[in-house]
């Protein structure tokens, strides 16, 4: 069955955990190189391959005399500052000894937030490509803030699978995959080979990090799977620390935990409406605009919406919540806060006599409308 899912794999995102490439020292270098050299192999297949690598602040932390980890902003800043450079150039001497190049790709959520630096950051990583040229991506974490946060390089790399096409992401980790009980607290636990789909109940199972190397534990992995299934990419979680671990997944053994795509895929576009580009206000919806909306496939129109809250202008992504305040759909709004108080509850024929003008009659148009109601899954 594995060799079967791997067969039409020509483009994957490999994501690097910093319990894989470090211990409580800091980074191991033997551990890039051997990783560096599974990565060139598949080159040597003819694949193409992105990486997103975590590893800089642990690789940093130690010249600043940190143990465990950083417990500021800035600390951590200054530490992947210093790390991140040894290990760029840990990746660059394996892949130069292999007659391979690498590049360093660093990205803020706001990049892949803003619609043309997105794109941009696609075309840069596509031309890599297409020089044979490895990206290795990560957080650009010596300048990022909690609010342009990805929050995890799990995260980043479901939007960065999104963002270059991929056909498969493999998440590197420091356990075998997704138990069904905690192995490290029952002997009897077992490892779940496969996951149809990322229900409640198995993010349930995933728990959180008790790492002092990373920022996620198995939940971040199964939210990052869950948003790669949605662009129509299964993800494979294995140890990353297992030998040749990567020449074993291509050959098709039945190593890990292999979350298969959605059945009915997002589009790139409702795709990054859906996880890159960040909310910037909520409209609450009355029934009638939510039934359109979520039953019948419409647009929002101005008449459906009854109160608006934060600061956003026409462009942004908002938030279509119930009056409850519960989130059913986020989408690019087609005017700002001023506009929409002045015509909210307001017939379409009434836009352009109460503005003096009209952009069109959808306040979101469906085109860049996406369903969450299943905790950010597209149900239409």
């Amino acid at each position: 069955m594995r060799k079967a899912l791997i067969a039409h794999v020509k483009r994957v995102v490999i994501k690097i955990g910093s319990g894989v490439l470090s211990n409580v020292a800091g980074l191991e270098d033997a551990r890039v190189g051997a990783i560096s050299t599974d990565i060139c192999h598949l080159l040597d297949r003819g694949l193409e391959v992105v990486v997103v690598s975590s590893g800089a602040v642990s690789a940093g932390k130690g010249q600043l005399g940190i143990t465990g980890r950083p417990q500021t902003i800035p600390q951590k800043q200054a530490a992947a500052a210093i790390g991140q450079t040894r290990i760029i150039r840990e990746y660059q001497e394996t892949f130069q000894a292999l007659n391979y190049n690498v590049a360093q790709v660093l990205l803020t959520r706001d990049d892949l937030s803003n619609r043309r630096r997105y794109l941009n950051a696609r075309n840069t990583v596509m031309t890599l490509l297409e020089y044979r040229v490895t990206p290795i991506v990560n957080e650009n974490d010596t300048v990022v803030v909690e609010e342009i946060r990805f929050g995890d390089n799990d995260n980043l790399s479901a939007l960065v699978t999104n963002l270059v096409e991929a056909d498969m992401l493999i998440i590197l980790s420091d356990v075998d995959g997704l138990y069904d009980q905690d192995p490290a607290e029952n002997p009897h636990a077992q490892l779940i080979p496969v996951v149809e789909r990322v229900t409640p109940e198995i993010e349930a199972m995933g728990g959180e990090s008790k790492s002092n190397l990373g920022t996620g534990g198995m939940s971040t992995k199964l939210k990052a799977a869950k948003r790669a299934a949605l662009s129509g990419v299964g993800t494979l979680i294995v140890n990353g620390r297992s030998a040749n671990i990567l020449a074993r997944i291509f050959s098709g053994e039945d190593v890990g935990t292999y979350i298969l795509p959605a059945q009915s895929k997002l589009s790139a576009k409702k795709h990054w409406i859906a996880f890159s580009k960040k909310p910037r206000g909520k409209l609450l919806i009355d029934e009638g605009g939510q039934e359109a909306v979520i039953r019948h496939g419409k647009s929002l129109l101005p008449s459906g919406i009854l109160g608006v809250d934060g600061g956003f202008e026409r462009g942004d992504a908002v938030r279509l919540c119930n009056l409850d305040g519960a989130e059913f759909a986020r989408g690019v709004i087609s005017y700002s806060l001023a506009e929409t108080l002045q015509i909210m509850g307001k017939q379409c024929a009434d836009i352009e006599k109460v503005l003096g003008y009209k952009y069109r009659d959808e306040v979101v148009c469906r085109d860049n409308l996406v369903l969450t109601i299943d905790e950010e899954e597209e149900v239409d």
